[in-house]
């Protein structure tokens, strides 16, 4: 596993939000809906669908490993005081999750957790739509900088960040 990823921060106040809410709309367009965890209903069945998608968007990352157990990824993802479920975007085509945006809230932060598209949905815009959808999470914490970080081979991810105005951080 790399010691050196690539550390990247937006400041909400400087985000074109109306060039990337085109994203959004774009994926209305093409029938694709995104909501939260919280609108949709944060129960035992939808943990358990976040945590496939997760799993399976996740096997794309570069030197992951083999991914959590179910019951690990709720110990890290849902059991802990960062978790709110208004921060986990969903993009669904009819009922099918196709994609995930999951930010958690920290002191000063939001940190973007994960960000994946099912392989065939990719190249849409999907992930720049559900990180423009997912900004309200930070306006409603009350916090401007989101931050996230990356394998360094992760390039489609460090590009999408990067096209969106993040910047590297340390």
């Amino acid at each position: 596993m790399t010691d050196h990823w690539v550390r990247l921060e937006l400041d909400t106040t400087t985000f074109d939000a109306e060039r990337f809410g085109a994203y959004v709309t774009r994926c209305r367009d093409q029938g694709i809906r995104l909501t939260t965890l919280a609108e949709l209903g944060d129960t035992p069945e939808h943990r358990r669908a976040l945590y496939e998608l997760n799993k399976e968007c996740s096997a794309d990352i570069p030197e992951r490993g083999e991914f959590f157990t179910y019951e690990e990824f709720c110990a890290r993802r849902f059991d802990v005081p960062s978790y709110d479920p208004r921060g986990v975007v969903i993009a669904l085509d009819g009922e099918e999750w196709i994609g995930l945006a999951a930010t958690s809230r920290h002191t000063g932060f939001v940190f973007n957790e994960m960000t994946g598209v099912r392989a065939p949905y990719r190249g849409r815009g999907i992930s720049i739509a559900m990180k423009t959808f997912g900004m309200d999470f930070a306006r409603l914490c009350g916090l401007h900088r989101i931050r996230t970080f990356h394998h360094p081979a992760n390039a489609s991810a460090i590009g999408m960040n990067r096209t969106m105005g993040f910047v590297d951080t340390e």
